[in-house]
């Protein structure tokens, strides 16, 4: 048990930022996975509502600490990779 009252306050503190950050990964990874279902199915349009969702959450969650930038900016490079019309892909990979 915390002795200080500013452990007492950080104990408190950091209680409220797990319960925080679990529900903002939580959010994250259902967002995630619903972008994978949608380019498992191939359709752009889903593709590219799920990825404008999920890119969103990424930003909110890296401005209050609970993702890292790069990381954050690892998925949204993802997503723009599924997101481009095939054509368009196989035109800039060669």
């Amino acid at each position: 048990m915390a002795n200080t009252k500013s452990a007492i306050k950080a104990a408190r503190k950091s209680a409220r930022l797990t319960t925080r950050n679990r529900a903002v990964q939580t959010r994250l990874k259902t967002l995630h996975k619903k972008f994978e279902q949608a380019v498992a199915k191939g359709d752009l349009e889903g593709i590219k509502a799920a990825g404008s969702l999920y890119a969103s959450a990424m930003d909110r969650a890296t401005k209050s600490g609970v993702v890292h930038r790069n990381a954050a900016a690892r998925a949204k490079s993802h997503i723009a990779k599924h997101s481009r019309p095939k054509a368009a892909a196989a035109a800039a990979a060669s």
